[in-house]
């Protein structure tokens, strides 16, 4: 193998090396962010299940007090 072509094909490893950490680096970003949508959506979630309760719980006592009237 000539110098030449095992400089390219070092340079070229070199690149792919370098590509590989980026993406890694975009992975771990990427999988926070999925990690923090989760978390979001969980307690969206838990608030809409508590909002669900009260409405219901308003909904039987308009309807109490209207068997009441």
């Amino acid at each position: 193998m000539e110098d030449a072509d095992l400089q390219a094909l070092t340079t070229k490893l070199e690149q792919l090396i370098q590509r590989v950490e980026q993406l890694k680096l975009h992975n771990r970003a990427l999988l926070a962010n999925e990690r923090s949508w989760r978390e979001e959506r969980a307690h969206l979630i838990e608030k809409n299940e508590l909002a669900r309760s009260k409405v219901e719980a308003m909904i039987l006592r308009l309807k109490a007090l209207e068997q009441d009237s």
